[in-house]
C-alpha cells in the first residue's frame, strides 16, 4: 500500500514514502525534502555464509540526470566507478546502521540509495541514511534502528538544521550527527577552531532535530511493516565459556588497565596466547570460537571498566 508520512525538519518538510517503488525489495522508501529526492532499497538473502563477518554492501548513486541534465554518448561513462563523493556518503550510511544488525547476522545484505532528484539547495547525503535506516526497519531484516541523521550549520552564531547548499561556506560549523532515540551514533564534519562547549552543543541541537524522524519511522514501521525474520545465535558452548573465562579474565582485565596503548595492545595479545597454550592442541580446530570468546570477554570488561569508571584517565582508553 502506498503512504507517505511527512514532517517539518529545520523549517522544511521531509516525507518518507513507501508502498510506491522497489516492491520487491525487502524493503523500500522515497526520502523527499524540498525538491530532492532518494530512493533506498534494501535486500537481504536468507541463505547464511560462512564468514565471520556481517555482509553488508551498501551503495549510493547519483546521476547527472538528477540535476536535469541528460548526457550524450561521450558522458556515459558516468556508470564507471563511484566519484569520491558517493563513496564518502556510502560510508556515512554504513557507519551508524552496520552495528545496528544483531551480533552473528551473516545474511548478505545490500543497501542502494539512488538520487532520483537534486535541487541544487538540499543535499542528498542525509536523506539516503534516513531512508536507509527507514527501509531496514521496515523490513524483515533483524535491526535494532530506526537510526535518523541532520546536517547542523553554525551561521553567524545561529545554529541550523540542514542549511542550504549555498550557505555552507559561511559555516564555522558543518557536521552531520546521525544518532537514535536515545544517543548519538555517529559525528562526521569539520568546523573552524569552535569551543568544545559549543560543538557539543552543536551535536546535542543535532540529536533534539532529529527526533521527529525517529518516531516517524516507528509510525510506518507500524503501519507498513513486515514480521522480522527470526534469527538466533547458535548456543555457546558453556563449559568453553566457563574455561576461557577462569583463564583469562583476571589477567586480560589487569591487561586493560595499562594506560599506554601499546603495552597495552601487547599484554592483551599475551593473555590470548597463553589461553591457547592452557586449552594445548585439543582446542586448535576451535580457534575462531576460543577468538570470539576472548573478543566478547574482553568488550565485557571494558564495558564494566566504564561504567564502574574503574579505569585510568589516561586518552588512549578513553577514545576507546
Amino acid at each position: 500500500m502506498d503512504r507517505v508520512l511527512k514532517e517539518e525538519i529545520g523549517g522544511k518538510i521531509m516525507s518518507i514514502q513507501t508502498g510506491k517503488m522497489a516492491k520487491q525489495a525487502s524493503g523500500s522508501v522515497v526520502v523527499q525534502y524540498g525538491d530532492t529526492i532518494v530512493l533506498v532499497t534494501v535486500v537481504s538473502t536468507h541463505d547464511e555464509r560462512t564468514s565471520d563477518f556481517l555482509p553488508l554492501t551498501v551503495e549510493y548513486q547519483e546521476k547527472v540526470y538528477a540535476a536535469g541534465r541528460i548526457p550524450g554518448n561521450y558522458f556515459r561513462r558516468e556508470i564507471g566507478r563511484p566519484s569520491e563523493k558517493e563513496t564518502l556518503t556510502a560510508r556515512l550510511i554504513d557507519r551508524p546502521i552496520r552495528p545496528l544488525f544483531p551480533k552473528g547476522y551473516r545474511c548478505e545484505t545490500q543497501v542502494i540509495a539512488t538520487v532520483l532528484s537534486m535541487d541544487q539547495e538540499n543535499d542528498p547525503d542525509t536523506l539516503a541514511m534516513v531512508g536507509a535506516s527507514a527501509a531496514i526497519h521496515i523490513s524483515d531484516i533483524p535491526f535494532a534502528g530506526p537510526i535518523a541523521a541532520v546536517r547542523v550549520g553554525r551561521i553567524d552564531g545561529e545554529l541550523r538544521i540542514n542549511p542550504p547548499l549555498q550557505d555552507w561556506d559561511r559555516c564555522d560549523i558543518n557536521i552531520i550527527v546521525a544518532g537514535s532515540k536515545t544517543g548519538v551514533v555517529m559525528v562526521e564534519g569539520g568546523c573552524n577552531v569552535v569551543a568544545e562547549a559549543d560543538m557539543t552543543e552543536a551535536i546535542f541541537f543535532g540529536h533534539r532535530a532529529m527526533q521527529p524522524l525517529i518516531e516517524l519511522q516507528a509510525k510506518l514501521r507500524e503501519t507498513d511493516g513486515t514480521p522480522k525474520r527470526a534469527f538466533a545465535l547458535p548456543a555457546k558452548d558453556a563449559e568453553l565459556v566457563a574455561r576461557v573465562e577462569s583463564l583469562a579474565a583476571a589477567s586480560m582485565r589487569t591487561a586493560l588497565l595499562i594506560p599506554e596503548k601499546t603495552r597495552r595492545y601487547a599484554a592483551a595479545r599475551e593473555v590470548k596466547a597463553a589461553v591457547f597454550e592452557a586449552l594445548g592442541a585439543d582446542f586448535a580446530e576451535r580457534r575462531e570460537e576460543v577468538v570470539g570468546l576472548l573478543d566478547d570477554l574482553r568488550r565485557r570488561i571494558l564495558r564494566d571498566l566504564i561504567l564502574k569508571e574503574d579505569r585510568p584517565r589516561q586518552r588512549p582508553f578513553h577514545a576507546r
